[in-house]
């Protein structure tokens, strides 16, 4: 019997065994289903044909890199496979498993809940040994990895590999005593489970930087100082707590979301890279450092639109969730040089006449309207490109109404 002077320490619950859900049985079931929601005949047969499809007066292109990537693919097949290993659980998903409301409304519709944001079907502190939580794609910040450790669930962690290197490197950033310089979207969920890595080990620190005029900003405090409250109201909600530009500028490291825009990365490397030597002169070129971190699929996906526009098109469709930013990219390689339209799926293709598309200098979706049709009457030709979170699928369904909208049957193009 306990004394009145005893104190209960409370007992964390222990965690669960690992469970490997990837055994053979159940990733075979898994692919039939994967491939029963996303997968598309007519998408594999422009591969087979180098992307190129005409019937009439209607050319339709595709880039030969689009869609799903390895990591797309791995994050979805485990979030199906979970939902196989543990049919009667309770499963949580940490936001969104990747940024596409197609993709997401099927992991909705297996039960699978959200654990953060508005529609969170349940707290962290309510989770127990018994519940499972996935990881999505981009990762997740340290301190909700601890606070889901600490409640003993069976956690499936399906972070990308290229997001990991990142990860792996700004904690070499943070031993070393150098500051890591993220370019990314401060409110993106992989730049977020970034920077949490950054300040993981040694009191790191971090700023992360969007824009290339951003960099500029940065790169003439780094020339010449400046002013320091004017800097971090500048960044506010960008660097890591306890950051001093003063003190912290002195040696960075340059990482990045890997979804960014290569060429923009690149460019903010060297401005970067050529403030320090100004300041520090080239024997100290230890006080900058680098790595590539850009993924390679989102890579392969821009470098393929680059080879794309070099032929005559029309217009461009470039299909994905408007939250992507490896497709927000593409858009801005596209708008450069033709028409192009940010679109979620096939019904936001209503006409040539009427398209409602996601506008990135307006942050918004909007509807474009022509009095006329966009493409006329005579020969056209139509570009289709799509984010490494959007599934073939979706791309069948653009393919079929930018056809169909020329007067061509779904019929047609499978006959073709």
């Amino acid at each position: 019997m306990s004394s009145a002077n005893d104190t209960a320490v409370p007992t964390k619950p222990a965690p669960r065994k690992r469970v490997n859900v990837r055994t053979p049985e159940v990733m075979n079931r898994v692919k039939a289903e994967v491939d029963t929601h996303y997968r598309s005949h007519i998408v594999e047969k422009l591969r087979q044909r180098g992307g190129v499809l005409t019937i009439g007066n209607t050319t339709l292109r595709l880039a030969k890199q689009f869609g799903f990537c390895y990591g797309v693919e791995r994050a979805i097949d485990l979030a199906y496979a979970s939902r196989r290993v543990f049919p009667d659980q309770n499963i949580y998903l940490i936001g969104e498993i990747i940024h596409n409301p197609e993709v997401n409304r099927q992991l909705a519709d297996m039960g699978i809940r959200n654990l953060v944001g508005p529609n969170a079907a349940a707290k962290v502190e309510e989770l127990s040994t018994d519940d499972v939580v996935i990881v999505p794609a981009f990762g997740a910040e340290t301190c909700m990895m601890n606070r889901i450790r600490e409640r003993g669930c069976q956690i499936i962690d399906t972070t990308c590999g290229d997001v990991m290197s990142v990860w792996k490197r700004v904690r070499s950033y943070a031993k070393q005593g150098v500051t890591s310089i993220i370019h990314g979207k401060a409110s993106h969920e992989e730049t977020r489970a970034t920077a949490s890595r950054a300040t993981s080990v040694n009191q790191g620190h971090y700023l992360v930087i969007l824009t290339l005029e951003d960099a500029d900003f940065v790169c003439d405090y780094i020339r010449r100082g400046g002013d320091r409250k004017a800097f971090l109201q500048r960044f506010a909600g960008g660097y890591s707590e306890g950051f001093d530009p003063d003190a912290h500028l002195q040696r960075v490291g340059v990482a990045n979301q890997t979804t960014m825009l290569k060429s923009e990365t690149e460019e903010l490397q060297r401005r970067v890279a050529a403030a320090i030597r100004e300041r520090d002169g080239d024997e100290n070129s230890e006080n900058f450092q680098y790595f590539d971190t850009i993924c390679g699929a989102t890579q392969e996906r821009q470098d393929a639109l680059f080879d794309m526009l070099e032929n005559r098109m029309d217009v461009l469709l470039v299909v994905g969730g408007y939250n992507s930013s490896n497709t927000t990219h593409l858009v801005e390689i596209g708008e450069r040089q033709l028409p192009t339209f940010f679109i979620r799926d096939a019904e936001c293709l209503r006409s040539f006449e009427e398209i409602v598309h996601f506008d990135l200098h307006q942050g918004a979706e909007i509807t474009t309207t022509y009095t006329e049709s966009l493409l006329g009457d005579g020969p056209v030709t139509i570009g289709i490109t799509a984010g490494a979170s959007c599934p073939n699928n979706l791309i069948e369904e653009t393919i079929i109404q930018a056809f169909k909208l020329r007067g061509i049957s779904e019929e047609e193009i499978i006959a073709a």
